[in-house]
């Protein structure tokens, strides 16, 4: 699933390309928003909000989230799609005031819907802080995250507590605070885990490649993540793996150093 990080990108993206221009062709192929029409209508902004996009058109804003598998691309109107066009559920083609017209098309999209752009909170309300937002609050992130009994690796991860880390993050982050996965969010810094992953992916933000340890050659990116087997950057422990999650359903693989980490 698609961090923080890569959503900011996608909307940088997608709001230099669109904003202030006049939709053209609005399509969205899913059916419970197959009939919304909003051409003729100005893209006011495309936003990130956690890993939510908000594609604000007129007086109404196209929500999608991108899960496991999608991912908006933005085209000269004209160019060939870089995917196939029956993985395509929205399409806006919009012109711009100088002629220039482009083709944003969102490919397996998870989640789809188009509210007014007053009741966005219906949608993203429930999300905790965002580090990469103007309204970034980092005290209530650690009060949130704090507060909660579950295993931090599990705990940092919750959107309601903060709106940004995945899985990645959650992994980079407890290797470099020396945290054990399993540990009880409520018995950590969270103060000092928020501060860190808000400026790791702030640094990341405008990299094309993510990097965790100020390496961007491939294969030094990550202190533990996918590394399990591996030894240890730090120690030379070989670095363990397994699956945390708050059910069976949602278990992510976690990577840490037994002798880092504790």
């Amino acid at each position: 699933m698609p961090e923080g990080d890569t959503v900011f990108r996608t909307a940088r993206r997608l709001n230099d390309a669109l904003a202030g221009t006049e939709v053209t062709r609005f399509e969205l192929r899913v059916p419970q928003a197959a009939t919304v029409d909003l051409r003729g209508k100005r893209v006011v902004a495309v936003v990130a909000r956690g890993k939510h996009l908000l594609h604000r058109i007129g007086e109404y804003t196209l929500h999608s989230h991108l899960k496991m598998e999608g991912e908006w691309a933005v085209h000269r109107r004209g160019e060939r799609w870089r995917r196939p066009a029956f993985q395509a559920r929205a399409v806006i083609g919009a012109t711009a005031a100088d002629g220039t017209a482009w083709e944003a098309v969102g490919f397996d999209l998870a989640e789809i819907s188009v509210v007014p752009t007053r009741d966005e909170d219906q949608l993203v309300g429930y999300l905790g802080p965002d580090p990469l937002s103007d309204d970034w609050d980092p005290v209530e992130a650690a009060r949130r995250l704090g507060a909660d009994t579950r295993p931090v690796h599990i705990a940092i991860q919750d959107q309601r507590s903060i709106a940004a880390f995945g899985n990645e993050y959650a992994n980079e982050i407890l290797f470099v605070r020396g945290i054990l996965p399993t540990t009880p969010a409520n018995e950590t810094d969270a103060a000092a885990l928020v501060d860190l992953g808000a400026r790791m992916i702030r640094a990341n933000r405008d990299r094309r490649d993510r990097t965790f340890t100020g390496d961007a050659r491939p294969g030094r990116t990550t202190w533990v993540y996918r590394r399990e087997g591996k030894p240890c950057r730090r120690c030379g422990t070989l670095i363990r793996g397994g699956r945390l999650g708050a059910d069976v359903t949602r278990e992510r693989i976690v990577f840490w150093c037994p002798k880092c980490q504790t």
